[in-house]
């Protein structure tokens, strides 16, 4: 039997790259998936119709995130979706990219990062929390750009330092439930959705040369992670941010 057979999950953000990858290998595990899209409905589809086509159970919502009312339109069309259905993993994948260095960065975009990346994951898990099922899993996808002096992401490293705090302060507070919530935190990783980016000459290269495992990542480097801390195999872990980057930037490797 799949281990997360009989178990929900909401994936924000899966209807492409690394939410995407989440939302089916969720699936695959035996989950039934609630694939969160804003924008992308066709995106949000083809993620639907992959799982499936392989046997799985899933629907699509939408909710633009970081506009007023972005949380009572998620619930609201997930409870129109599963009338009354209990979740069992919160995956809060959704973010809003980085706007760029802190001289260029102007007050719309930095609220907006906070709005995507910090406000709606926070309200998300505060209205998901009367339904989460005792034993759940809560998993928020970070960056280890809190783990980096990067000056062209300052704002962006910000809102997942926040997230990460956020994970260890609710891991101590939902503990008693035997809730888990933890962070993951991706390094470059190679998706159809920014495939484009990598193509600058030698940028590829220069990050698999610093990076220990030698290459890019993949979105399913880190959906197997993320399946992982959703599982029974997982259950004392919490408060923690699990880096998934492959060891980018640990150190010289020669």
């Amino acid at each position: 039997m799949n281990q997360l057979t009989g178990k929900t999950a909401l994936v924000t953000g899966a209807s492409r790259g690394i939410g995407q990858a989440i939302a089916t290998r969720l699936a695959a595990a035996g989950a039934t998936v609630i694939v969160h899209y804003g924008t992308d409905r066709t995106g949000a589809t083809a993620t639907v119709d992959a799982i499936r086509r392989a046997g799985g159970t899933a629907l699509a919502v939408r909710a633009e995130l970081g506009a007023d009312g972005d949380v009572d339109r998620l619930f609201t069309a997930i409870d129109a979706g599963l009338p009354g259905q209990p979740l069992d993993i919160v995956v809060n994948n959704a973010a809003a990219q980085p706007a760029g260095p802190l001289a260029a960065t102007t007050p719309a975009e930095f609220d907006h990062l906070f709005a995507v990346n910090v406000r709606a994951p926070y309200f998300i898990i505060q209205r998901a929390l009367p339904l989460l099922r005792d034993g759940g899993r809560i998993i928020t996808i970070s960056s280890v750009a809190t783990r980096m002096a990067n000056p062209a992401q300052t704002s962006f490293a910000m809102t997942k330092g926040a997230i990460e705090t956020m994970s260890r302060t609710l891991a101590n507070e939902l503990g008693v439930r035997g809730i888990t919530v933890n962070a993951v935190a991706p390094g470059a990783t190679r998706t159809r959705a920014n495939a484009a980016v990598f193509e600058a000459p030698g940028l590829a290269d220069f990050i698999a040369a610093s990076t220990a495992l030698d290459r890019l990542g993949s979105a399913d480097d880190v959906a197997d992670v993320v399946a992982f801390l959703a599982s029974d195999a997982a259950r004392w872990i919490t408060g923690q941010v699990i880096d998934a980057s492959g060891g980018l930037f640990l150190g010289p490797r020669a």
